[in-house]
């Protein structure tokens, strides 16, 4: 329990990362984010490394292998239809229509307003992943929370981008940018509720088994697809094995 206030502030800062989007795309006209086909890559390395050699390994040795597995795969589920019928979109980096056409205001607007609402959606069993892995070990929990961090970046940029060319207020498109992550920290504090009560070994390791799972489609759905997106295939892959020797030499470490 003395975890708690700091997992609290991991999943805030995780989840806020979108401002850091928001301002990018405040303050650059035409960004291009070539590096992140890296930060993607190593971000995804990061969270797969630790979803199946801590999480789904400890889950399997307190629960038993079917339990967690039962566990891991239901997580894959849960966040696939939540995928499926609240669509994520996410903005397209090169080149990007809207610098060509900033007509059609109402359509643009109704982009950013969507993409807002599927992100913060999708930010909310992110948030409560970062809080439910901080509250077994901080250690997993900080890099986790880097790893969210990384990925809300761009999600920040795909909210803001259209908005303010649809509307030509900076402000308006940041604020929306940050909105859309305040759901991360949300999703930690009704977890907190929903897990305090029943907060057993059985439970906390069932529960990350779920994150594991819900971290996995994330990756294979979102990171690296897109990561491969904004640079080339080995520039992505690269990062996604540097992100799983950092983490293997950081828990070597521990």
């Amino acid at each position: 329990m003395d975890n708690v206030s700091t997992a609290f502030l991991f999943t805030t800062l995780a989840g806020l990362s979108t401002t850091i989007g928001g301002l990018i795309a405040y303050f650059i006209k035409k960004p291009k984010f070539t590096y992140l086909s890296f930060l993607l890559g190593f971000s995804a390395g990061v969270m797969i490394y630790i979803s199946f050699v801590e999480l789904l390994s400890k889950s399997i040795n307190e629960l038993g292998f079917l339990s967690a597995n039962i566990a891991f795969f239901g997580g894959i589920v849960g966040i696939y239809f939540v995928d499926k019928f609240i669509p994520h979109i996410h903005i397209n980096m090169k080149p990007d229509p809207h610098y060509r056409v900033p007509r059609h205001h109402k359509k643009l607007i109704g982009v950013g307003v969507l993409t807002a609402v599927g992100i913060a959606i999708h930010n909310f069993p992110e948030g409560m992943a970062v809080f439910a892995v901080s509250l077994d070990s901080l250690a997993l929990g900080l890099p986790i929370a880097l790893a969210i961090a990384i990925h809300n970046i761009p999600e920040g940029i795909a909210v803001s981008v259209p908005i303010y060319y649809a509307t030509g207020n900076r402000r308006k498109a940041f604020v929306y940018s940050c909105l859309s992550g305040v759901t991360e920290p949300v999703g930690a504090v009704i977890g907190y509720l929903l897990l305090l009560p029943f907060l057993t070994p059985s439970v906390l390791y069932t529960t990350l088994a779920v994150v594991a799972g819900i971290m996995i489609f994330i990756c294979f759905d979102e990171l690296l697809p897109i990561s491969k997106e904004y640079g080339n295939e080995h520039l992505s892959t690269l990062g996604l094995f540097f992100g799983m020797v950092v983490m293997m030499l950081s828990l070597s470490l521990l």
